[in-house]
């Protein structure tokens, strides 16, 4: 009697995910190291910042100056080159992680695998859990087209479990239902989204963006490009192998519920049009990252979340 609620179970995590698969991921995500210019401690956090003071980081000797702290004398320096230099430390500090997670309608979707949305969760999850091990502050915004709710960095486990909560009730069937039922409501843009990210994330700040970034237009790329400047930027880019190319023949419905739309793959120009439109869409992705020193990752909704991170 067991194995039916098993598949059951199994078949709802596809297209909505748990609290309790979010905060099974811990564990996974021991494993993965965020950021590039990481330095561990057992105080403050594992981030080295680039604010020079007194730290657990030593960054260069430098000539004695008035009003230097006679502490930080080195030396070792000056006596090998017979002036006073001083040691400056760079200060460790916790890193603000901040995750964006895209629950509009269309990350509702899958041909294979989960749900866009469910990935993009367990992404999010994974995320957290990471910069938790790493003594990191979480936070973070989640997006639809009628909602968008930031979170403020806070540390430990609590800040996870605030995040995840969020994620798990921003990515129900409620939220999907509210898209399609409620047409009148005001429709919140990318673009906007981004802008309120620019505000919300802080200068210095690691910053995740999942999302199949419908609809970036050049405003959302200067958005992204504003936020690059302060913080440390990687865009998650989640999609449907269906997306990136159709089955060469044969006509396909597609339905969100009410709207059923049918694709006809015999149509070469249909079809080279569909495909085009998703190789465009990533080309711009590729394209900002490479411009602004973005670090690009993608992920399909088969694959193994934890995988595409590393």
């Amino acid at each position: 009697m067991a194995a039916p609620n098993k598949v059951s179970t199994a078949a709802e995590e596809r297209v909505a995910v748990s609290l309790k698969t979010l905060i099974g991921l811990a564990k996974a995500a021991g494993g993965l190291t965020l950021g590039h210019s990481r330095n561990y401690a057992k105080q403050s956090g594992g981030f080295v910042s680039r604010f020079k003071g007194r730290g657990m980081e030593f960054d260069e000797a430098r000539l004695y100056q008035p009003g230097d702290d006679i502490r930080s004398i080195d030396w070792r320096v000056t006596a090998r080159t017979g002036k006073t230099h001083t040691k400056v430390f760079r200060e460790e500090r916790e890193r603000p992680v901040f995750i964006s997670v895209d629950n509009r309608l269309a990350m509702h979707f899958a041909t294979r695998g989960v749900f866009k949305s469910v990935l993009a969760a367990k992404l999010g999850g994974l995320l957290a859990w990471a910069a938790a091990l790493q003594s990191d502050r979480i936070g973070g915004q989640l997006f639809s087209e009628h909602e968008c709710r930031e979170l403020k960095p806070q540390n430990g486990r609590l800040a996870v479990l605030h995040l995840l909560n969020a994620i798990v009730h921003s990515g129900g069937q409620n939220q999907a239902n509210k898209g399609l039922q409620d047409n009148m409501a005001t429709i919140i843009t990318l673009e906007q989204v981004l802008a309120r990210l620019v505000q919300h994330a802080r200068p210095g700040s690691l910053v995740y963006i999942i999302s199949d970034f419908r609809g970036i237009t050049v405003q959302a790329e200067r958005h992204i490009a504003k936020l690059a400047q302060h913080c440390e930027v990687v865009l998650v880019f989640v999609y449907d192998p269906l997306e990136s190319q159709l089955p060469d023949k044969g006509r396909y419905r597609f339905t969100d519920g009410q709207r059923d739309v049918v694709m006809d793959t015999g149509d070469r120009q249909q079809l080279v049009a569909y495909q085009q439109r998703f190789a465009t869409r990533l080309q711009q992705l590729e394209s900002l990252s490479k411009k602004r020193g973005l670090t690009l990752i993608q992920c399909s909704t088969t694959e193994d979340p934890l995988d595409c991170l590393r």
